[in-house]
């Protein structure tokens, strides 16, 4: 009786997964059906369109947003994990803020931040304005990391936590330097959910469009695209910028969970063959203690 319980259930989630992957994937499924190669390259070459502009407009402010996030992100969520802030707290209810405000209202908080009327605004429109200020590439930029900035930093908090700081120590009790301690013990098994991060961050910035539609809508990147593609030629002409979006958002997060499988199961299988972290003692050791 528990066993054919056992197995019904087995099949019952079995069944509820394949369903809830064919439902999440039949949109994209649908939108290669409705699109050929000829209709792709018509409606982006046709009259008025923004042609493949807005893509390279996009990758770059997006690659642009992201280095900054992963450069001012990751030590603020090491220290934050680690508990190595004054009012932590208070930080952490600083990126929930931001992520918990509708992107529009980021957008439009966004103007008094650089504005022209702004303090900060008025100093960067005067020092170049057709490049700080609003409706440029910079704008974008600010816009796509005021969206997405929050979700990577949380995420990569989550992931240091996770990671025991006792293996930090006992690697520097080895011989290794706090940096070389992180660089090899910490960075690899933080790795799935500094992927996970890095994923929903790019996927995030890719993807903006409430902040952006307020202050860097012009010239577009691919969200707007889409949008305008929608108002000027409905669906034949909002359909291939989707397209390029989606292909322009997945490879990244495809390739830092890839990534971040290998770097765990290496870590794992070195660093702990045998119950030891003999394997991370850095090279010019003295030999008794590898």
């Amino acid at each position: 009786m528990a066993r054919a319980l056992r197995r019904a259930s087995t099949a019952a989630a079995l069944g509820a997964t394949i369903l809830c992957w064919v439902i999440l994937l039949a949109p994209l499924v649908e939108l290669f059906f409705h699109l050929s190669p000829h209709e792709i390259s018509h409606a982006l070459t046709e009259g008025g369109s923004p042609g493949y502009g807005p893509l390279w407009r996009s990758l770059g402010a997006s690659a642009i947003a992201l280095g900054s996030m992963v450069v001012l992100g990751t030590p603020l969520a090491y220290l934050l994990a680690r508990e190595r802030l004054p009012f932590g707290r208070l930080v952490e209810a600083g990126l929930v803020i931001p992520l918990a405000m509708p992107p529009l209202v980021i957008g439009l908080l966004l103007i008094f931040l650089i504005g022209p009327a702004s303090p900060l605004g008025g100093l960067l429109d005067r020092a170049a304005p057709s490049v700080f200020g609003i409706n440029t590439f910079f704008a974008l930029i600010v816009a796509e990391f005021y969206e997405a900035a929050p979700y990577f930093v949380l995420a990569a908090h989550a992931a240091f936590s996770s990671v025991p700081e006792r293996l930090e120590q006992d690697a520097m009790s080895l011989g290794n330097g706090p940096l070389e301690a992180f660089r090899r013990v910490t960075l690899p098994l933080a790795a799935p959910g500094l992927a996970a991060g890095l994923a929903m961050a790019w996927a995030r910035a890719m993807g903006a469009f409430g902040a952006v539609v307020i202050i860097a809508y012009d010239p577009p990147g691919l969200p707007m695209a889409i949008d305008t593609g929608l108002q000027a030629f409905g669906l034949n002409g909002a359909l291939p910028y989707g397209l390029l979006l989606l292909l322009a958002v997945l490879p990244l997060p495809l390739v830092a969970l890839l990534w971040s499988s290998r770097a765990r199961t290496r870590t794992y299988s070195a660093a702990f063959h045998h119950g030891e972290l003999l394997a991370l003692v850095p090279p010019g050791r003295p030999e008794e203690l590898r």
